[in-house]
């Protein structure tokens, strides 16, 4: 640990945040004594700390067994502004700022239902661009976002996907083989770059943003238009790597491990 982390160390909010890890990770609760043992700590600090959260509602102590175990005041609290609303509100400066770099639009897509769906969109600073409408419909089988968002969910959670989507404007019938099949080759890549299947002179760079199991959350695309003038922009492979550590910091955000 550095001199500075040291520095600023809550040696009793640690405490009480130890304790909070640890009866989440039993549901049916401990006795004072078992949280004591386990956190290698003295049955006087641990009693005042539980007393402490006891008071302020986030631990309940049964009266039955004089068991403690955790309130559901954490996640009342957590759902009075929901993690992906936090996203959002987080990535739509982030995606301005990329696409000031990159000179190329982005949107963020989610599925709902079934439909993809744009929830966040930004133009590029220059000229002309290609940006999608926030709340567009868009395709699953001929989008990077759709294809993205496949790749990266569980099995079943894939089947749901395939039975719940309904086509949209444009798309064709999909084909459930090809497309099984291209979404794992995506699933392995780790983001979808290939040439647009809904418009000529395009290319679709699309990146996961997951939760903490793997999971997809979101798709951070880029409709990638390639200039021929002689204004410079950054190439392919510079904007590639914009949008992927993009969805990245997006992806820390979310499962916690950074917090800006």
């Amino acid at each position: 640990m550095s001199a500075t982390s040291e520095k600023y160390r809550a040696p009793a909010l640690e405490k009480g945040l130890d304790i909070i890890e640890l009866l989440s990770q039993h549901a049916d609760g401990l006795a004072q004594g078992d949280i004591a043992r386990a956190l290698d700590r003295s049955q006087g600090e641990i009693y005042r700390m539980l007393s402490t959260l006891v008071r302020r509602g986030y631990v309940i102590r049964s009266s039955d067994d004089d068991l403690y175990s955790l309130s559901l005041k954490m996640f009342a609290i957590s759902q009075r502004y929901p993690p992906v609303e936090r996203l959002l509100e987080m990535a739509t400066p982030k995606m301005r700022a990329v696409t000031r770099k990159a000179w190329q639009s982005c949107h963020m897509g989610m599925e709902s239902n079934g439909d993809i769906v744009v929830v966040a969109s930004i133009a590029s600073p220059g000229n002309w661009g290609l940006a999608l409408r926030v709340g567009t419909v868009i395709g699953l089988g001929n989008t990077g976002t759709g294809r993205v968002l496949a790749a990266f969910r569980s099995d079943a959670a894939l089947e749901d996907l395939l039975d719940n989507h309904r086509l949209a404007q444009g798309e064709p019938e999909l084909d459930v083989v090809e497309f099984r099949e291209h979404v794992a080759r995506i699933r392995e890549l780790g983001y979808e770059r290939m040439p647009s299947a809904t418009a000529v002179g395009v290319t679709n760079l699309a990146y996961p943003v997951l939760d903490h199991e793997g999971q997809v959350i979101s798709v951070v695309n880029c409709p990638f238009l390639e200039r021929i003038d002689q204004f410079e922009v950054p190439g392919i492979e510079d904007v590639h790597q914009l949008y992927k550590s993009l969805a990245e910091e997006l992806t820390d955000f979310y499962t916690g491990k950074s917090q800006a």
